[in-house]
Order: structure tokens, then sequence, then C-alpha cells
């Protein structure tokens, strides 16, 4: 069991698990995941060319993957930004890189997160999609925060095949979430 990855443990375990716990007669029906995104976006990168390099190299660390980069949709003269100039980075997992990714964020990332308690179960959006946010990226092993010159901020947004939130809760509580303890008043 020690030796399983995330996927497989999915497909052996969890599955059956999440499906007991909701009441779902075929295997297939029973929620997964299907894509983790991972973005990052700031003002900074319109400044200087470097700083979206950087980004992008350390994001690369992070989810082993090349990131897109993502281009301003409409101007905003406030933010001196016009349409089609580089402001983010992107990274969608799917497959065996998500199912790593989430184990790393389970077991390694939100436990380093200063001051965790728990993932709050009011982030899900009402779809069973949970969006979290990171305000350094060096909570992340692949960093090394003594050669950051800057902090990054950056938002995963986990995205179920439920279709509401107490499913999709269900199936990454079993996936191994912490969620926080509700108050039961």
């Amino acid at each position: 069991m020690e030796n399983m990855t995330l996927k497989e443990q999915f497909n052996s375990d969890i599955r059956k698990k999440v499906q007991d716990k909701l009441g779902i007669k075929n295997s297939m029906a029973a929620p997964s995941l299907e894509k983790i995104v991972i973005n990052s976006s700031t003002g900074a990168y319109v400044l200087d060319k470097k700083n979206l390099e950087r980004a992008a190299e350390d994001l690369t660390m992070i989810a082993g993957q090349k990131p897109m980069i993502t281009k301003a949709r409409m101007s905003v003269s406030a933010f001196k930004l016009r349409e089609g100039m580089n402001i983010g980075l992107k990274v969608t997992l799917r497959g065996a890189r998500m199912y790593d990714f989430f184990q790393k964020l389970v077991k390694i990332v939100l436990p380093r997160t200063r001051d965790f308690v728990g993932v709050d179960p009011k982030t899900f959006d009402g779809k069973g999609n949970i969006t979290l946010g990171f305000s350094e990226h060096i909570v992340f092993p692949e960093i090394d925060p003594g050669k950051v010159e800057r902090n990054l901020s950056l938002q995963v947004v986990i995205v179920t095949s439920a279709d509401n939130d107490r499913d999709a809760k269900v199936l990454l509580e079993e996936m191994g979430m912490p969620f926080m303890k509700e108050d039961k008043k």
C-alpha cells in the first residue's frame, strides 16, 4: 500500500470508499479529480520581463511542467495595462502529474503553510471545485527560499467531476485533504 502512487490508491481503494459513502451504485459515476490548475499573476510581470522568466522557472519546478503565459484580454489604463500584454502564468495538470502534485500539496505543502489549521470547506465554488491561495511560493519544497528575489502568489484550483460541494468534499477528504473542523453549534 505504501509504495502505491495516489492514482493507484484512488483506483484500487479511494474510489470504492467514495462510492460507498455517497451511495453510488456505478463506480464510474463516483467523483474524481479532473485537473489541477496553478495560476500566478502580478503587475511585476508587466514591469520587467525578467520577473516573468524567473516566475516561469519557479512554476516549472513546482508543477513539473512548463507554464503557459497568459495575456491581458482588455486594456485597463489605471493599471497601465494594454490588451495582449503578458500578465500571468498558468499550468494545467492532468493524469499522473495531477495526482503527484495533489499528494505533494496535501502531505508537504499545506502542513508547511504558516498558521495552517485546515482547508476551509467554504472555499468550494458550488460546483465541486475548490481554490487554494498561497501568498508565498516558498512553501513548496522545490523552491530554495535563499535564492528567491520576489515572492510569487499562487492560486491552485482543484477541479473535480463532482456535481456539488458535498460530494467533492467527501472525495477530497478520502484523498487526504485536511479540512477545518466545522463548529457544531
